[in-house]
């Protein structure tokens, strides 16, 4: 058996000890101790005991690493493998208050859905008090309600019945930067395109139908690509392993890209561009493709550090190219 202190990553200060911890027992296992621990603080006297315990930092809220600056451990690791003596040292990081993924996802793809359907049927207040609740004459523009639509009902179908998360929660404070760009690029988006004064594309339904093609296709791609990297990940671990492709020849994408879901992404919202051809979507695109960029090359990098037989020829998101 061992014996566990952690102190606090900034102060040093010693925050709980922890004694005859079995050896096989797991950082999420340390975490749950500590959350659960009771601490005596003797008195300045050594008369009195002071019994303090930890009941804000829950396991989801901490960081325990090695180093006080370094790496935080994964919940999964195990004691016995980790380089410490019989008393091991950690080091302890608020994260701060969590969120579920699940949560955070609901929230941010649920707004979108909302707000945009509120500029579609033009209720008070958004344009002038004579087109309160009229339709717009261009059957564009239902069209791209329906697929604006059909896009954030499948996110949050994902995010029930098929996402695995390999982390449960993420930062509070996450939810009002994520809530912040999905809700207010929704509505900008909506404003111009339900807007009275809204003209169709320039070259008309043969432009629209392209672009409706194109957006259609990259949502089926999108979903089985979700599909098969659900299927890596068995129901609660944290697996990874390596994305091939399938029978399905929408994965087929996996030959030549590392994160085939943004690239699919990506091609949705160029179609939804092109069928739209309005500003703000083209802006929202090009943001979009700059964080999933970054977003994909992390991954990428991942990969090819986790895995010695990753397959060479893969791009991050676009294929040869980026």
């Amino acid at each position: 058996q061992k014996h566990v202190e952690i102190l606090d990553a900034k102060t040093k200060e010693k925050l709980c000890f922890l004694d005859k911890v079995e050896p096989n027992a797991t950082i999420g296992e340390i975490k749950s101790m500590f959350h659960k621990s009771r601490e005596c603080q003797l008195s300045a006297d050594y008369k009195e005991c002071d019994f303090t315990s930890h009941p804000q930092w829950y396991p989801a809220r901490q960081s325990i690493r090695l180093d006080p600056k370094g790496k935080s451990l994964k919940d999964e690791d195990v004691l016995q493998h980790l380089p410490v003596g019989t008393t091991a040292t950690f080091y302890f990081r608020d994260l701060g208050a969590q969120i579920s993924w699940v949560t955070v996802f609901l929230t941010e793809y649920a707004g979108p859905l909302v707000i945009y359907l509120l500029f579609y049927f033009r209720v008070p207040l958004i344009y002038a008090s004579k087109y309160d609740f009229t339709t717009s004459k261009h059957w564009v523009v239902h069209l791209a309600c329906m697929c604006h639509s059909f896009h954030f009902v499948k996110r949050l179908l994902e995010t029930l019945f098929v996402h695995r998360f390999s982390h449960g929660t993420m930062p509070l404070r996450n939810i009002f930067k994520n809530c912040s760009f999905y809700w207010g690029f929704a509505a900008w988006m909506a404003y111009y395109i339900n807007h009275p004064l809204y003209t169709p594309p320039i070259y008309g339904e043969q432009q629209i139908r392209m672009g409706l093609i194109m957006f259609l296709f990259c949502q089926l791609g999108n979903f089985s690509i979700h599909i098969a990297l659900r299927n890596l990940r068995p129901p609660g671990s944290k697996i990874r392993r390596i994305p091939y492709p399938t029978k399905n020849p929408f994965t087929w994408i996996f030959l030549l890209v590392s994160c085939p879901n943004y690239t699919y992404e990506l091609g949705s919202w160029l179609g939804f561009t092109v069928m739209t051809q309005c500003v703000p979507v083209a802006f929202f695109t090009l943001v979009g493709f700059i964080q999933m960029t970054v977003w994909a090359k992390g991954k990428h990098r991942s990969y090819l550090k986790e895995f010695r037989d990753y397959p060479p020829l893969r791009s991050p998101i676009l294929p040869f190219l980026l």
